[in-house]
C-alpha cells in the first residue's frame, strides 16, 4: 500500500484588528492564507515571501519571519488521502493586501468564518484563537 500523498506548503499569518488574512483563488470554494509551495532550493520562509508578494502585493522579508505552527490537515480539492502540511509563519508587512494573480478574492477572518475555509485554516483559525489573537 502507498502512502497517502503530502503536499508542502508554506502560508503567512497576517492578524489585523483581531481578524486573520484569507485568500480564495479562482475556481476554489473555501480561503486559504496567502501562500504556496516552495520551489526547488527555496526554504519555507522565502516561499511564503514570494507568495505573499505574488498574491496580495505586500513585501515580507523572510529574515523577519517566525514559525508560528505547522498543520496536518486533509488537503482541500486534492484526492482522498492527500495530506498537507501548512509551514505557517508570522512577521512584518506594510500597506494593504490587494488580491493579485490567481486570487479572486480576499478576506480578514474571524473563528465565525470557519465554515468557508479550507480544513487546515480551521485549524489555523482554532490556533489563532487559543492564542488570543482573533475573536
Amino acid at each position: 500500500m502507498t502512502a497517502p500523498a503530502l503536499v508542502v506548503a508554506a502560508a503567512w499569518v497576517c492578524v489585523r484588528n483581531r481578524r486573520v488574512l484569507t485568500v480564495r483563488a479562482a475556481g476554489s470554494d473555501a480561503f486559504y492564507l496567502p501562500g504556496g509551495k516552495p520551489e526547488p532550493g527555496e526554504t519555507h520562509a522565502e516561499a511564503a515571501a514570494r507568495e505573499v508578494r505574488e498574491e496580495v502585493g505586500l513585501h515580507v522579508d523572510p529574515a523577519a519571519l517566525e514559525a508560528f505552527v505547522t498543520i496536518d490537515a486533509p488537503a482541500h480539492n486534492r484526492p482522498p488521502g492527500t495530506r498537507v502540511q501548512l509551514v505557517c509563519f508570522t512577521g512584518p508587512a506594510t500597506g494593504d493586501p490587494a488580491a493579485a494573480a490567481e486570487i479572486a478574492e480576499l478576506a480578514w477572518f474571524t473563528s465565525a468564518d470557519r465554515g468557508r475555509c479550507a480544513p487546515a485554516i480551521r485549524l489555523l483559525l482554532d490556533e489563532l484563537v487559543m492564542a488570543d489573537s482573533i475573536d
